[in-house]
């Protein structure tokens, strides 16, 4: 089965305010299946950020390949939702109007929108704030919202940096159970960002593990725990530890790398 998303010998560089030139990524080679729920992992700085928007199409690549079910990514591809560390909803909306503003931007008519918003919000958990605009809704709310108008407008790939940081560990739990809910009904692959290790580990299909940046691929490990899953629960499992203390050998030297160049940089 040829891959939905392949990252081919790809480099990233940025040139910086001081003129000089940063390469944040170095012949980097990933390759994602067509429904498969990968997480990426690797020390601050690394590119784990810059390898989403290479594949959404918002950054293009210095040198190499990135292609999308097949085809080059030239420019911000369609059928990919983003979900962000911070909330990319509009403050000036309620929830209803954020969660039906991507099917208005597609065409649908504001009836229909409107129609299918309030399904997405009640399987997200929402219902009953329909009405609500961001400044009434908690943290966790936010992310259900930001959750339901990535999934409205049925992504065939939904990128996901960091969503769930800023949240409490209680609620981070919840909507992770949610997120794997919703992708389970879905057909979508799944890159998601992540600095937890566990997170990723209790998530995925599959970890990537970043190098120090420039990043490269350094590994990637096959996630062979039984879904569904409850992401409170998997990490008692002997077979997650197992998983974990091998990833954690490999991410460790790599996080030791980018602590150590913190240190130079500082001094």
């Amino acid at each position: 089965m040829a891959p939905a998303i392949e990252l081919r010998g790809v480099t990233k560089r940025f040139l910086t305010p001081s003129g000089t030139v940063f390469t944040a990524l170095r012949d980097l080679d990933m390759a994602i299946q067509p429904g498969e729920f990968c997480a990426v992992v690797g020390p601050t700085g690394c590119g784990k950020s810059t390898t989403l928007g290479l594949i959404s199409g918002l950054e293009p690549p210095s040198d190499g390949e990135v292609d999308v079910f097949g085809q080059p990514v030239k420019g911000i591809a369609d059928g990919i939702g983003y979900m962000f560390q911070s909330d990319a909803v509009f403050p000036w909306k309620t929830v209803l109007e954020n969660v039906a503003a991507g099917p208005r931007y597609r065409g649908t008519s504001h009836r229909d929108a409107r129609e299918k918003a309030r399904e997405w919000i009640a399987r997200v958990g929402l219902a009953g704030f329909e009405d609500r605009y961001p400044y009434q809704l908690s943290g966790g709310m936010r992310k259900r919202v930001a959750l339901a108008q990535s999934l409205i407008n049925g992504p065939r790939i939904l990128l996901m940096d960091e969503p769930f940081s800023a949240l409490d560990v209680q609620t981070r739990s919840l909507m992770e159970n949610e997120l794997l809910s919703l992708w389970a009904a879905s057909s979508a692959s799944v890159v998601f960002v992540t600095h937890d290790l566990e997170e990723a580990i209790s998530l995925s299909d599959r970890v990537f593990v970043i190098t120090a940046g420039p990043g490269t691929v350094k590994s990637n490990y096959k996630v062979d725990l039984p879904r569904p899953r409850n992401v409170a629960e998997v990490r008692f499992q002997p077979r997650f530890i197992e998983i974990y203390e091998e990833i954690w050998k490999d991410l460790k030297d790599e996080v030791l790398v980018s602590y150590e160049r913190q240190k130079r940089g500082a001094a």
